[in-house]
């Protein structure tokens, strides 16, 4: 009898010494997924820091270089081009700033009137170089947009449509003009009997500080003749896009960053924040 009560005590104390042991396991589990988690959470902070940084250095060099809000912009000069003095210890961050009035706006075609027949002619010229099935003009009249993305609930609009012509698109607001001084051969290829390689000509001799005025563009013995009109174009800009691309030992983050400029006050705002998934490849 003795020998059976000390039998089951055993496997009593062995029973809870294996509860405790299970319970201990579940905690230090539950220990290491919250250690985890919070390393997680603390990653992923650094990389908003970081892109955060790029996006600072990137709003200050557009105030120390574009001092004058009505002054030309142009690719050659110092915003567009340099790289932060940011990279610390297992960390990178890469800062691109782009002139958004380089691209075609949108807000030209939203309008409750009829579209400008050269800006049509121009955003149908666009969708064909850029090979997608045209979109007619009338088709956006009296949309209302907040984000290029929102094209995707218009007819005609596809996945492929989107995919390629969203890199050449900006909703800008009232007064946005292409700029001629940082638009692409792409978009200069829109203009009137412009072919894609005179645009590309016209990219590679563009001066570096831009031309002073749109008429000493459209004068050029290259265009003249071909019935370049100086609508819709401009040679300064007050929207700006600041990319943030932030690498973290094997993360990566990418930040854009969407600035713009009153041309009265010379205050810079910003617009929105879009924290992305970083892309390989931009177009240019």
């Amino acid at each position: 009898m003795r020998k059976a009560q000390q039998g089951i005590a055993l496997l009593t104390v062995l029973l809870v010494m294996s509860l405790a042991l299970l319970i201990t396991a579940g905690m230090l589990r539950s220990h290491r997924l919250a250690l985890h988690s919070s390393a997680q959470q603390i990653h992923q902070l650094q990389l908003r820091q970081l892109s955060i940084a790029g996006e600072t250095w990137g709003r200050q060099r557009l105030r120390d270089m574009l001092v004058d809000p009505k002054a030309v912009v142009a690719a050659g000069q110092g915003w567009a081009t340099g790289t932060p003095a940011l990279d610390s210890e297992n960390a990178r961050i890469e800062v691109q700033i782009e002139d958004l009035a380089g691209r075609f706006d949108m807000t030209a075609l939203l309008g409750k009137a009829p579209v400008d027949e050269v800006i049509a002619q121009r955003w149908l010229r666009l969708q064909t170089l850029l090979e997608v099935t045209p979109v007619p003009a009338s088709t956006l009249q009296g949309l209302s947009l907040s984000d290029i993305s929102q094209l995707r609930q218009v007819p005609g609009v596809d996945a492929r449509w989107l995919t390629r012509m969203q890199p050449w698109l900006a909703l800008l607001g009232c007064g946005g003009l292409l700029n001629i001084n940082t638009a692409s051969a792409t978009l200069l290829a829109t203009l009137e009997g412009v072919t894609s390689d005179m645009a590309r000509r016209l990219v590679a001799e563009r001066p570096l500080q831009g031309y002073a005025s749109v008429q000493d563009f459209t004068f050029l013995p290259a265009l003249i003749g071909l019935g370049v009109q100086s609508q819709g174009l401009g040679i300064g800009s007050r929207w700006f896009r600041i990319t943030t691309e932030v690498r973290l030992g094997q993360s990566r983050l990418r930040l854009e960053s969407d600035m713009a400029r009153n041309l009265e006050t010379g205050k810079w705002h910003l617009l929105q924040r879009r924290f992305l998934a970083p892309q390989h490849s931009e177009s240019s």
